[in-house]
């Protein structure tokens, strides 16, 4: 099997974002929360929460549409369709991928379902990448998705106030292979099973089959963490650690040091995490974007914050960017891209 050398880059994203609006007041309303605890500990001004018909896979179509039309080209050249959106979606035991497909126009290409959490997205860039490289017959691949996890959150739960943050919307990313503008360089991920069961819905599954008299009781509608302690404590000392690692590793793949890294596409998270990973690698606050009035969009989250890193002049052509994430289970992985067509170094 050949190897191909062509670079493969990014033609262009889209993003749909529902209209309804979850306020900071709103959440502290629903969780009892003091609401500058809420905005201020937790970094949510506001979020963007699903309306009637924002269903996950649809609102990844909307926003595939938007990064078809940007990229200006017709969708039967797509050869390959991946689904980055979340499992929580119209039907259970459903490959989105494929409604996707027939939805854009891609009848062309074949399709599939990725899933890692929060971590999906970085996840299905290295597999594309790795298709695209191994397979001449792929040169235009689909990655999208939608996200609606906050369907999945009892605000009167406080084991998952950390997750008071989960928003909705939908994220596409179109690659090409040859195209040598934003090109896409090297991921790395760590996985991490020691916390595979710490944030589950215990009702539902094989385990614990949803029964009439178990809905009627109110189980397993919701996300919840058995032992928040024991994972918080196992959490603090590995997490940010984690984060840091995947950024230097995806850099040093790409023959880059942190201190080359000029925009940092990163998930929401509480602020002082956030100010953290930015410090550690060397970073300003104008070197990300900080999405307190979005939330968080699980996966897409990275982005989301390209399209803002564009829009507010924080990405510029030939500027070194990482994307990062993490997903409960937990899983953390970082993407390099070289934005634009290069720089005169």
């Amino acid at each position: 099997m050949s190897v191909s050398n062509e670079p493969i880059g990014i033609l262009s994203t889209g993003v749909y974002l529902p209209q309804l609006i979850m306020t900071a007041k709103e959440i502290a309303e629903a969780s009892g929360l003091p609401e500058v605890v809420v905005e201020h500990k937790l970094g949510i001004r506001q979020k963007h929460v699903p309306g009637p018909d924002d269903h996950s896979c649809e609102m990844g179509i909307h926003a595939a549409r938007e990064a078809i039309a940007k990229a200006g080209i017709d969708p039967k050249e797509i050869d390959l369709v991946i689904y980055i959106g979340e499992e929580h979606k119209e039907y259970p035991v459903w490959t989105a991928a494929l409604k996707l497909q027939q939805e854009v126009g891609a009848v062309n290409a074949w399709a599939f379902d990725a899933a890692l959490r929060c971590g999906t997205t970085i996840m299905a860039l290295k597999v594309a990448k790795s298709l695209m490289m191994g397979d001449e017959s792929i040169r235009t691949v689909l990655l999208a998705g939608g996200y609606r996890n906050v369907d999945l959150i009892d605000y009167q739960n406080p084991r998952t106030r950390f997750m008071f943050n989960l928003a909705a919307g939908g994220g596409a990313m179109l690659l090409r292979k040859g195209h040598a503008s934003n090109v896409v360089l090297e991921s790395h991920l760590i996985t991490d099973g020691s916390f595979a069961e710490d944030v589950i819905i215990p009702v539902g599954g094989t385990k614990m089959p949803l029964t009439s008299d178990l809905l009627n009781q109110g189980h397993g509608l919701y996300l919840d963490v058995p032992d928040p302690e024991g994972m918080k404590e196992r959490l603090d000392g590995t997490s940010m650690a984690r984060f840091v690692e995947v950024i230097r590793r995806a850099a040093e793949k790409s023959g880059w040091q942190l201190t080359d890294i000029d925009y940092l596409a990163i998930l929401h998270m509480k602020k002082s995490a956030h100010d953290y990973v930015l410090q550690e690698i060397g970073l300003s606050q104008e070197q990300s974007v900080y999405l307190q009035d979005y939330g968080h969009v699980g996966q897409l989250d990275q982005i989301l914050s390209l399209e803002l890193g564009v829009e507010q002049g924080k990405i510029k052509n030939g500027d070194r960017v990482v994307l990062v994430s993490a997903g409960i289970g937990y899983a953390w992985g970082a993407t390099a891209i070289r934005w634009g067509n290069g720089r005169n170094d």
